[in-house]
C-alpha cells in the first residue's frame, strides 16, 4: 500500500521551475545542472521569420551569416528568437501562432524546457506588418511631452506582449552631434536633458507592460566623425560624461530598463563591445544596472572584421564576454562553436559564461519563462481555434482605433511651425497648387524602422498593412471646396528638373502654393535618411532646392512643408517662404495633423528638438556648444541656425511676467525656487513650452554657452494665466571637472526661462555658495515644475 501511494505521487518540480524558491536559488540550480554547450546556447539568438501559415518559424538567411540548422541547435536550447514578426510580412494572428508553436518546440527539445526570449524592433511602433506606425523619436522630442510618450510606449508594449514578444530594441538614446548622420531620425534630439527625459518616459511605458526595454546605442555612436555611420568617434571624457551618458544614466536609474545594447563604434580606440570600463565598471559597478547587455547586430564579430582587435571569432567572443556583453545578436556566430572550443582549450574561462548566463536566466525567470506552468500561448490567442489557422487570419488588430488616436495626438503635438508671415492658418483658399515629391507619397511620413520602409520594401507585392493618407488626401478633406492641382516637380533625390516648369505654372495659377519636400527613409543608401543613409551636407537632397527656389520666384504665397528625418538648410526659403512647417516623419496620422494645422483646426505646439541650419555646410554644430562653437570673429563660418533648438510658433501669443526668486543665494547642495506668470494674450487656446536654460558665466572647465535643464508644457485658454513654480536643485549645475569627477562649484549662474534656446523671456541671476562639492549618479536629475492657480488681477 505504501509503495503504491509513493508511485502515485506527483514528481517533484525541479528547483528552477519552482516559484516558491528565490530567483537566485533557481538560477544557481539550473546553471549547475547545465553542460557547457547548454550554457552557451542561452547566450545567443537565431534570426527567424514567422510563418504566414502558422507553422514553425524558419531561420532567416542573412547575407552576413551562414545558414542556421535549428534541428542541430535546439537540443542544447536557445537564448533568443530574433525578430519573428519583423522579418517578412506576416498576418499578426498567424505570426503569433507560428511563434507559439516554435516556442513549444524549443522548450520540448531542450532537457530543461526553457523557451527562447523573443525580441523585436519598436523604434516607432511595433515593427510588425499591420502594426501602428507612430511618429519617429525625433518627433517625440518635438512634443516636449514625456507623459504622452509614456502612453505611446505602453500601447506599443501591450501589442508586443499580446502576441508573445518579450523584449523591445528601443529607445535610441544617442544625442545628435552632427545632423548629417543618417540615424538622426531615430534619435530624440541634440540635447541630453530632452533625450534623457523623453527616452526615460518611453522606457517606463514599455517596461510597465512587461516588455524588456533595450537602451541603445551605449555609447558614442552618434558622435562619429563627419556624421558617417560606424565611423570612429572623437569624444573626450567630459563630452562623454556630460553629453552622451546622461540619457542612459537616467533611463537606468529612473526608467527601470532591463537591457542595454552596446554601440558599434570605438571611443579613442576602444570598441564599446570590448570596453570593460564602460559595460561593467560604469554600467554595473557604478550605476547598479543588473539586467542584460546585448550585442548590436553582428557587433561581436565586428571586433574581428571591422575593429581588428580580435584575431578570430573566439577572441572576439572572449573580449565581449570580459567586457560584459551577455547575449550575441542577431544570430549565433562567435558565441557558438568558437566560444565552446575556446572555453575547452582554456582561452576563455567558463566563469565568464556563467556570469552572463546568470543574468540571462535571471531575466527569463522574471519573465515567467522558467515557471512550471509556463505556456507558449500568447494572450491574443486565448480562446482561439488553433487547429484551423485560416480562421485566425485578420483576428488580431495591431492598429486599433485607440492606437491611431494616440498616434494622431503625438503627430499633432510634434509638428513644428517654423515661420509664418500671417498666411497660416489658411482661410478658404479657392485654388491650391500642391507640389513636390512628398505631396502625394503615402510612405513619406514613415521612418526607416517602420515596417513598410524597413521590411515591406523587399516585398513590393504585399499590401502596406496600414492606412497611410497622403497630404493630398488630407488637405482635400480639410478644404473640400478648393480646387487642387498636384505636380510632383522633382523626385526626392533623382536630380530630375524636367518637372519644375510645370510646377511653376501650377503655382502661378494658384492662390496659394504648398510645396512638400524632404526625405525618403531607407537603409544603407536606399534612402536619404535612415541607418547608413548619411548626408554629405545639409542641403535638400536631389533637385529639391531648385524646385523651391523656382516656386519662390513665382510670387505666389508659398507654404513649405518638410517631411524629413533630419533638419535641412532651406536657402532663400528661410526668409522668403510665407510659412514653413517642419514634421519629422510623423507617422501614419501625420498628414492629418499637418492638414489640421494648415487649416487652423489645430494650433501648432511642436518645438524643435534639433537646430535647423541656415547654411548646408556649417556642420557639425548644435546649440549645445561653448562660446567658440558659436559665431565669432576668428572664423568666417557662421554656424548660427536659421531656427534654433526649442523654437516653434503658435497661432496665439503668450506674455511672461512677474519673475520672483525666493533666495538669490543657495549652497552647492541646496536649491533655488522661482515663480513666474504666463498669460495667453491671443484669441485662441494654445500651449506654451516653458524651457529652462542654465548659463554658467565662469567655470573651471569650458562649458556650453547654455544648456537645457528642464521644461514643461502649459496649455492656456485665451486671456487665462497661470503661476508656474520651479524648483532647481544645485545638482543641475554640476559638470565633469578637471579631475574627471562630477562637481558643483560655487559662483554666479543665470537661469533663463525661455521659449527657445535663443528667446529668453525672464532671467534670474543667482549665486551658489560654499565649498566645491562632488556629486555622483545619485544626484538630483530634475527641475520640478508645479502649475499654480490663476493670479489674482491687480486693482
Amino acid at each position: 500500500m505504501t509503495a503504491n501511494v509513493a508511485e502515485e505521487k506527483t514528481p517533484a518540480v525541479p528547483v528552477w521551475n519552482d516559484r516558491a524558491v528565490s530567483v537566485s536559488e533557481r538560477v544557481d540550480a539550473l546553471v549547475g545542472a547545465m553542460t557547457l554547450r547548454e550554457k552557451i546556447a542561452q547566450l545567443y539568438g537565431v534570426w527567424v521569420g514567422a510563418s504566414d501559415e502558422g507553422g514553425d518559424v524558419a531561420p532567416h538567411q542573412h547575407d552576413m551569416e551562414e545558414a542556421v540548422d535549428l534541428d542541430v541547435l535546439l537540443p542544447a536550447g536557445l537564448g533568443q528568437l530574433t525578430r519573428p514578426f519583423g522579418t517578412a510580412p506576416v498576418d499578426p494572428a498567424l505570426g503569433a501562432l507560428s511563434l507559439m508553436r516554435s516556442q513549444a518546440r524549443i522548450a520540448a527539445e531542450n532537457r530543461f524546457g526553457i523557451p527562447a526570449l523573443a525580441h523585436e524592433e519598436c523604434l516607432a511602433g511595433f515593427a510588425a506588418w499591420g502594426a501602428t506606425a507612430y511618429p519617429v523619436p525625433l518627433s517625440w522630442g518635438a512634443t516636449f511631452d514625456p507623459h504622452l510618450v509614456r502612453r505611446m510606449a505602453a500601447a506599443i508594449g501591450r501589442d508586443m506582449r499580446s502576441v508573445g514578444v518579450h523584449q523591445g530594441l528601443a529607445p535610441v538614446l544617442d544625442v545628435v552631434r552632427d545632423a548629417r548622420w543618417g540615424r538622426v531620425e531615430e534619435t530624440i534630439g541634440e540635447d541630453p536633458c530632452l533625450v534623457a527625459t523623453i527616452g526615460t518616459a518611453y522606457v517606463q511605458g514599455l517596461e510597465s507592460t512587461g516588455i524588456v526595454a533595450t537602451l541603445k546605442h551605449f555609447v558614442g555612436y552618434s558622435a562619429s566623425r563627419a556624421g558617417r555611420n560606424l565611423a570612429p568617434s572623437s569624444v573626450g571624457p567630459r563630452e562623454r560624461a556630460d553629453v552622451l551618458l546622461p540619457p542612459f544614466e537616467m533611463a537606468v536609474r529612473e526608467g527601470g530598463a532591463r537591457s542595454v545594447m552596446h554601440a558599434y563604434t570605438d571611443l579613442d580606440g576602444i570598441p564599446a563591445a570590448a570596453d570593460e570600463d564602460l559595460l561593467t565598471g560604469l554600467l554595473r559597478d557604478t550605476w547598479g544596472f543588473d539586467g542584460t547587455v546585448v550585442a548590436d547586430y553582428f557587433g561581436i564579430a565586428f571586433l574581428t572584421t571591422l575593429h581588428a582587435i580580435a584575431g578570430d571569432w573566439a577572441d572576439a567572443a572572449g573580449a565581449a564576454l570580459r567586457a560584459g556583453v551577455d547575449v550575441e545578436l542577431p544570430t549565433v556566430k562567435t558565441f557558438g562553436t568558437p566560444l565552446e572550443e575556446a572555453v575547452t582549450d582554456g582561452r576563455v574561462p567558463e566563469t565568464l559564461i556563467d556570469r552572463a548566463l546568470h543574468r540571462v536566466l535571471t531575466q527569463k525567470t522574471a519573465l515567467g519563462l522558467l515557471d512550471a506552468d509556463w505556456t507558449p500561448l500568447p494572450p491574443a490567442l486565448t480562446g482561439a481555434d488553433l487547429d484551423t489557422p485560416d480562421t485566425l487570419r485578420g483576428s488580431i488588430d495591431l492598429d486599433s482605433p485607440a492606437n491611431r488616436a494616440l498616434a494622431r495626438i503625438l503627430a499633432e503635438e510634434a509638428v513644428v511651425l517654423l515661420s509664418n508671415d500671417g498666411i497660416l492658418p489658411l482661410t478658404a483658399p479657392r485654388r491650391i497648387a500642391l507640389l513636390g515629391p512628398n505631396a502625394d507619397e503615402p510612405t513619406a511620413v514613415l521612418g526607416c524602422y517602420s515596417f513598410p520602409q524597413h521590411i515591406g520594401v523587399h516585398h513590393p507585392h504585399s499590401p502596406l498593412g496600414i492606412t497611410l493618407p497622403t497630404l493630398r488626401d488630407t488637405l482635400t478633406a480639410e478644404f473640400p471646396d478648393a480646387e487642387f492641382r498636384a505636380v510632383r516637380g522633382t523626385g526626392i533625390d533623382d536630380g530630375d528638373t524636367s518637372g519644375i516648369p510645370e510646377a511653376v505654372r501650377a503655382a502661378r495659377d494658384a492662390d496659394i502654393a504648398v510645396v512638400v519636400l524632404g526625405d525618403r527613409a531607407g537603409l544603407f543608401g536606399r534612402g536619404t535618411s535612415g541607418e547608413g543613409c548619411d548626408a554629405e551636407s545639409l542641403a535638400l537632397p536631389g533637385a529639391q532646392q531648385h524646385l523651391l527656389d523656382a516656386l519662390l520666384d513665382t510670387g505666389t504665397p508659398l507654404v513649405t512643408v518638410l517631411l524629413a528625418g533630419r533638419p535641412y538648410a532651406l536657402g532663400r526659403a528661410t526668409d522668403e517662404s510665407a510659412a514653413i512647417v517642419q514634421a519629422f516623419f510623423p507617422g501614419e496620422e501625420g498628414t492629418r495633423a499637418i492638414a489640421g494645422i494648415l487649416a487652423g483646426r489645430l494650433n501648432p505646439s511642436g518645438r524643435l528638438p534639433v537646430s535647423v541650419p541656415r547654411t548646408p555646410g556649417a556642420q557639425p554644430t548644435t546649440y549645445l556648444g561653448p562660446r567658440l562653437a558659436h559665431a565669432n570673429n576668428v572664423s568666417n563660418i557662421d554656424p548660427t541656425p536659421a531656427f534654433p533648438f526649442g523654437h516653434g510658433l503658435t497661432y496665439t501669443t503668450f506674455h511672461w511676467t512677474d519673475l520672483t526668486v525666493d533666495h538669490h543665494e543657495a549652497p552647492t547642495d541646496g536649491a533655488f525656487t522661482l515663480a513666474l506668470t504666463i498669460r495667453n494674450t491671443g484669441r485662441r487656446p494654445g500651449t506654451e513650452t516653458v524651457q529652462l536654460y542654465l548659463h554658467d558665466p565662469v567655470a573651471s572647465v569650458v562649458q556650453p554657452l547654455q544648456r537645457l535643464i528642464g521644461y514643461t508644457r502649459l496649455a492656456l485658454d485665451p486671456g487665462r494665466a497661470r503661476r508656474l513654480h520651479v524648483t532647481v536643485p544645485a545638482d543641475l549645475a554640476s559638470f565633469t571637472g578637471r579631475d574627471g569627477q562630477r562637481i558643483t562649484e560655487p559662483g554666479t549662474l543665470e537661469l533663463r526661462l525661455a521659449s527657445s534656446s535663443t528667446q529668453p523671456h525672464l532671467t534670474a541671476r543667482l549665486t551658489l555658495t560654499g565649498p566645491q562639492r562632488h556629486v555622483d549618479h545619485t544626484r538630483h536629475l530634475h527641475a520640478a515644475f508645479v502649475v499654480g492657480q490663476e493670479p489674482v488681477a491687480r486693482a
